[in-house]
């Protein structure tokens, strides 16, 4: 599939916030998700979407929807290989192969607020996560591609998000 769509649209975009950038800012999508049961949950867009999560069985799910982490990586994966894709069609080069792999290592002792051994927080998120790019293009040489994959990881949302340590704030209500 041809990327030219992909970057008429970029451009026309970086036109309108050349000339007006405070419209660039914007709240996101939110998004929502209610218990079910267990340690299930549903997941819920405006436009209708619905995922449904669960945990292994080990801490006492079923096993048989995929989890909150795994979510976690599949959006850094994606918001990866879109922006990529983005920045490949700005660029004008038509991609013939893109896919992005993420993988992490989390403890679960921090899901479970258990302290590490001398007593200190274990973390409940991933301790490490790990991005793999695999890109291809007829014709371009491999040094271009790859400022074109740091540069798109570089202004990607969610993988920024997670170098930068996004602060989140958390509010509680009630009833």
């Amino acid at each position: 599939m041809s990327l030219q769509p992909v970057a008429a649209a970029l451009h026309r975009v970086k036109r309108v916030l050349e000339r007006r950038p405070d419209t660039g800012l914007h709240d996101d999508a939110p998004a929502s998700a209610r218990w079910e049961r267990g340690v299930r949950s549903v997941a819920s867009h405006a436009n209708g979407t619905r995922i449904e999560t669960d945990m292994s069985t080990e801490v006492g799910g079923t096993g048989d929807r995929v989890t909150p982490g795994w979510l976690f990586r599949a959006g850094i994966a994606s918001c990866a290989v879109t922006t990529i894709a983005m920045r490949a069609a700005a660029e004008g080069i038509e991609l013939s192969a893109l896919e992005a792999h993420v993988g992490s290592r989390t403890d679960m002792r921090g899901i479970l607020d258990m302290p590490d051994v001398d007593g200190t927080r274990v973390p409940a998120g991933p301790r490490e996560v790990h991005l793999r790019i695999r890109v291809a293009a007829d014709g371009v040489a491999p040094e271009r591609l790859r400022a074109i994959v740091e540069r798109a990881c570089g202004c990607s949302p969610i993988p920024s998000a997670v170098a930068d340590a996004t602060p989140l704030d958390v509010q509680i209500d009630i009833g």
